[in-house]
């Protein structure tokens, strides 16, 4: 009986399961707050209205109930496709949620008919970096000083590919 209540209690609440699922115009605000949390130069509302309208950018959010608590996005030219950023609740992190989003948003890239996917981390950011190697992205390349910080000091990216098939 005390199952079936927690059960219930759980439905009325809202599912604890994260889901993946498209992003809407009605999540920019938060798409943006949740950038602006997990890096040093955030993305405005606006830029993220903008990338929800157009066609070769796909957008999926990472819900949690009824909150929004991360999100990856990715702008698509032929059979290519950059990941632009992929963010999580600073409060959600070190769970596992980003390896569904991420194999999620892959899988949907791949029905667009995506092969090749590139991104850019940033050299020092591990768990970023564990992230995309376990998903299968290789280093093929390395830009110095790519990110400025907010105090000047400037680090290196990795480019990194992965091919799906």
């Amino acid at each position: 009986m005390m199952a079936l209540l927690s059960g219930l209690s759980e439905w009325w609440r809202g599912s604890t399961a994260a889901i993946v699922e498209p992003a809407a115009q009605r999540d920019a605000a938060r798409l943006a707050q949740l950038h602006g949390a997990s890096f040093h130069r955030g993305w405005g509302e606006g830029e993220f209205e903008t990338m929800l309208t157009e066609r070769n950018t796909l957008v999926h959010r990472l819900r949690l109930g009824r909150k929004v608590i991360g999100f990856a996005v990715s702008r698509m030219a032929a059979d290519e496709a950059e990941i632009l950023s992929i963010a999580i609740d600073a409060g959600q992190r070190g769970r596992g949620l980003s390896r569904n989003l991420l194999l999620t948003h892959l899988g949907h890239l791949a029905g667009r008919g995506v092969r090749s996917i590139f991104l850019e981390v940033e050299e020092n950011n591990q768990p970023a970096r564990r992230l995309y190697e376990w998903a299968g992205f290789a280093v093929i390349g390395r830009r110095e000083r790519y990110y400025q910080q907010p105090g000047g000091e400037q680090l290196n990216a990795l480019l990194m590919r992965r091919e799906l098939s």
